[in-house]
Formats: structure tokens, sequence, C-alpha cells
């Protein structure tokens, strides 16, 4: 791996310091070719603690511009970014916050058709995007490519998380669960509204997507046990978390949780 040069150990002195992370870890995290899914509400809390982390490369995929009701929640833009392409104004973003982290844009929908092409070259994808069309797509293409999945969503005032390895076994020997393991078909169109409907409070994604960026951490870096199997459910109002745990479903079953 590369090794880092003077700025770069006082800029992660902090990661350096932690026996599980170390200068190895560090060096992982430079290594380290991310693709995340939406620029929006998740998006830019996990660009922004991602490229502080010092993730080497990081993926844009997002083909919507910056609104000015964009900016109650997703704050990896400002006042002067309205009108801008949210990818161009995430990768000036990054590039101010972290200069050594290498940003690729893409400016589209991540579909089945784009996926292999889009994945090509990156170790993990993130998805924030925000519906189900795109989370279906990014869970079968990752599955299918043999590459982890840190998929969250929210509403209201809740979010879920959770991290997809299907093509892994767990420590009983047992298969890892995949997404339509937990989701096994999609809801029908129009059945659940968009914050553009509903609203949002603007720090759940924050509190999301941080989440996100830490499980993304978790792999790269190999410590602690990522979130697989497992979803975390958060509920904002009474400030709760709870997990659920869930397996890969027998085709006789109903339930998988």
């Amino acid at each position: 791996m590369e090794p880092l040069d003077q700025d770069e150990i006082a800029r992660y002195q902090r990661h350096i310091l932690l026996p599980e992370v170390g200068g190895a870890g560090q060096q992982k995290l430079k290594a380290a070719r991310i693709l995340v899914i939406g620029a929006g509400g998740l998006g830019a809390p996990v660009l922004s603690y991602l490229a502080a982390a010092g993730v080497g490369t990081l993926g844009l995929i997002d083909d919507d511009r910056v609104s000015l009701s964009n900016l109650q929640r997703q704050v990896i833009y400002d006042t002067g970014t309205v009108g801008e392409m949210k990818t161009e104004s995430a990768a000036q973003a990054i590039a101010r916050l972290n200069p050594h982290v290498r940003t690729i844009r893409f400016e589209e929908r991540f579909e089945p058709a784009t996926a292999p092409r889009l994945m090509s070259g990156f170790q993990m994808v993130i998805d924030g995007s925000d519906n189900f069309d795109t989370r279906y797509a990014a869970a079968d293409a990752t599955e299918s490519a043999r590459v982890p999945l840190v998929t969250g969503a929210v509403g209201r005032f809740d979010g879920s998380l959770t991290v997809l390895k299907p093509y892994e076994t767990g420590p009983d020997g047992v298969q890892n669960p995949s997404y339509r393991d937990l989701f096994p078909t999609p809801p029908p169109a129009g059945l659940i509204p968009v914050c553009s409907q509903t609203g949002i409070i603007g720090a759940l994604t924050g509190v999301i997507g941080t989440l996100m960026a830490m499980e993304a951490i978790k792999l790269v870096t190999g410590i602690g046990e990522p979130l697989v199997g497992r979803l975390l459910l958060y509920d904002a109002q009474a400030a709760r978390f709870d997990t659920v745990r869930y397996r890969r479903r027998h085709p006789s079953e109903g339930k998988t949780v």
C-alpha cells in the first residue's frame, strides 16, 4: 500500500492513535474506492465523513441540481451552490475538505443496465438513494458483483440502515441474507410518499448518514462487527435505537425477521 505523507500523518493523527486503526488501517482507507449512490440527505454526511476519514477515491452518482429546499439537511452544499449539479458541488466541497481524496462524478441514474459500468473499479457501494427502484438495483448489482453494500433510508422522524454481504457465510456457516430477504418485494408505486410530500427533520439524515459512513469505515479497516444480518432502527422522537436481526429466507417462509 502507498505510504502516508507527513501531511496525511498529521491530518489523520487521531485515527492513527487508535490501535484498532493505526497506520495500517489508515493506509487501507487511502487505498479504498467507494461508490456513493445519491448526494442528497444521506449522501451529504456520508461523503463528508468518508472524505474527512481519508478514503482515497469516492465515486458520486446523482443527476440532480442543488435546490434551496435541499439546504435544510444536505449540509455538503450552501446557499451559493444552489443551481449547481450536486456531483460538481459535492466534489468541490470534498476537495476543500481534503485534497488527498479523488472524486469521480457520474451525473446519471444508477439502474440495472448502468450498474456494472458504474461499479467498475469500486470495492464497496453505499446507497443513499430515496427510492425503491434504486435500492433494489443496488442490492441486486452488488450481490452479483460480490461487493459489500451499505444501505440506509429515512422517513419523517425515523431511519434505518444495514450492511449486505449475501455472497458470504456468517460465523455459523449460514449464508448471509440479501436485501430481498429483508424486503422481498418493493411496495406499490406511490404507496410510500417522498419527503417533498411529507417533510423530514433535517438532522435525521445526519444521524443515519454518519452511521452509514461508520459502517463503511469498519468494513474497509476490518474493525468491529458490521451490521450484516442486522437492521439498525432509529426513532428520533423517542431518541431510541433498536436492532432487528434478519436471516436468509427459505422459499417456503413468509417472514424473515
